[in-house]
């Protein structure tokens, strides 16, 4: 094999695909050979689909020869286990899914199918998408690529620490509160949450439905380009699916960003913003003002509100959509149950691990009689401020720049005993969800440790295209060269 293709970003492997330099076969195994050799250290998979993968990369070498291939034909996929596939298991990195077998697939994963891809399997995530490290999942510990000691972030810490460890081209995550965004800027890689609505969550399994979005991981934004490409647009399965014309979002990849104001938000740059996070980013609005754009203050008020306003919304939405699983039709059901109500009560407090059941406390509470118009009510209409919040901003720019976390990547067991810290972590992403906006997060250098520093750039309901105009156009020309993680080799 004359190169490590495992290394190359998607559009390098189609190019390679179509001109008959590899073979997709020869690209799954160099992936599928990638995987044995690291991910014994980073454990991003939960599942290898190794059969499954060379059977998929040899009907795309068919497609290929036949002229039939479709934009991602052949191209290495992982995906988060909280989606369902008829293929592998769907456990949610939850123990009370243990062994589930979803009899369909996710609206996403068929739309990649139809488009060519090669699924490698399921990567880890913290339980049902709930937490920032993915120290949570019953499964197993995924660990920064870029340092073994530290987290890759999380929900979908599998899938960024999988593109970050070169062990797929693009993986397939879900942004609640920063899902996508955060694991990205930790491992260095690049990460897309587009506006709620603009990709189907049928067969995502839910944590909040009101803000859970699906979204690429890939290593440049052309890959992220080209994925939304496939997976957005509109799916009678799913209600919030919105029936809105789905562009080419590559053709929006011009290099240009002269015509576009970037605003920043004085309330993201404060002191609670590391200085190490606070220079690159700042760095990164310099770099776009160089290349023509035009930087503007803006202003997020209600911004330190964000994290109340979010825990209260999610963790009433996980207490209603959790409550399905109790031990009766499906899933785990405990083995020391003598009634009706132990086989409730066992099942949920020994299947649900300790952040999920929290929440699930947490939205309870805030739902109750006497609570609801004092937490739950009051925190919908806060959200509907931040969003008018993020309005206003919008009426003088294009896109908002900021920082995506206040540090880079923590180590290993750091936030595990003290939850309100990693809940004020979220500070910079949350409200973007809260909005329904979109947010790409994009590399934008390294500290002096050698981790990964990520910027993020928000853009206006379902304008997807001018976020990543501007991404593409610093990624360009910015010269950021991260490098690979210390275990490439």
């Amino acid at each position: 094999m004359s190169r490590d293709w495992f290394g190359c970003t998607a559009h390098e492997i189609s190019d390679a695909l179509r001109s008959g330099a590899v073979t997709a076969r020869e690209v799954a195994q160099s992936c599928l050979d990638r995987i044995d050799a690291v991910d014994g250290r980073v454990q991003a998979y939960v599942e290898v689909w190794r059969d499954e993968a060379l059977r998929q990369a040899d009907a795309a070498d068919a497609r290929i020869q036949a002229g039939t291939a479709g934009p991602l034909t052949g191209v290495p996929v992982s995906l988060k286990d909280v989606l369902c596939t008829q293929t592998g298991a769907t456990t949610c990195c939850s123990r009370i899914l243990e062994g589930y077998r979803s009899p369909f697939d996710a609206t996403v994963v068929r739309r990649l199918q139809e488009a060519g891809a090669v699924f490698l399997g399921k990567v880890n995530m913290d339980e049902f998408a709930m937490g920032s490290t993915t120290e949570n999942s019953a499964r197993q510990v995924t660990r920064n690529p870029w340092d073994l000691e530290r987290v890759p972030g999380g929900s979908s810490g599998g899938s960024a620490a999988s593109v970050a460890a070169d062990e797929t081209a693009i993986s397939i995550g879900s942004d609640t509160g920063g899902s996508i965004r955060q694991p990205a800027a930790f491992c260095g890689c690049v990460g897309m949450k587009p506006t709620y609505g603009r990709v189907s969550r049928y067969g995502l399994v839910a944590f909040a439905s009101s803000l859970d979005q699906i979204g690429p991981l890939a290593k440049d934004v052309r890959d992220c380009a080209t994925t939304l490409n496939v997976i957005c647009g509109r799916d009678p399965h799913d209600s919030t699916s919105a029936d809105v014309p789905v562009p080419d979002f590559t053709e929006a990849l011009t290099g240009d960003v002269g015509d576009l104001r970037i605003g920043l938000p004085r309330e993201c740059f404060t002191e609670d913003l590391s200085d190490v996070v606070r220079g690159p980013v700042i760095q990164a609005a310099r770099t776009l003002e160089d290349r023509g754009a035009t930087l503007v203050d803006v202003d997020l008020p209600l911004l330190r509100y964000a994290v109340a306003t979010y825990y209260i919304i999610c963790t009433a939405e996980a207490s209603a959509n959790l409550a399905r699983f109790d031990g009766v039709r499906y899933g785990y059901r405990d083995p020391d149950a003598k009634n009706v109500q132990d086989m409730y009560v066992l099942s949920k407090s020994r299947g649900f691990g300790p952040e999920v059941q929290r929440r699930i406390v947490l939205g309870t509470y805030v739902l109750s009689s006497g609570y609801y118009d004092a937490y739950y009510l009051k925190a919908q209409r806060v959200r509907r401020l931040i969003r008018d919040d993020y309005a206003r901003a919008f009426a003088s720019c294009d896109a908002i720049l900021m920082p995506v976390t206040p540090s880079p990547a923590y180590r290993l067991g750091e936030m595990l005993d003290d939850p309100l810290q990693m809940y004020l972590a979220d500070i910079y992403t949350i409200g973007v969800n809260l909005a329904g906006l979109p947010a790409i997060s994009v590399p934008c250098g390294k500290s002096s440790a050698g981790l990964p520093i990520g910027m993020q750039l928000v853009g206006k309901a379902f304008d997807e295209a001018t976020i990543l105009r501007a991404a593409h156009a610093y990624e360009l020309h910015a010269g950021i060269a991260l490098g690979r993680p210390a275990l490439a080799g």
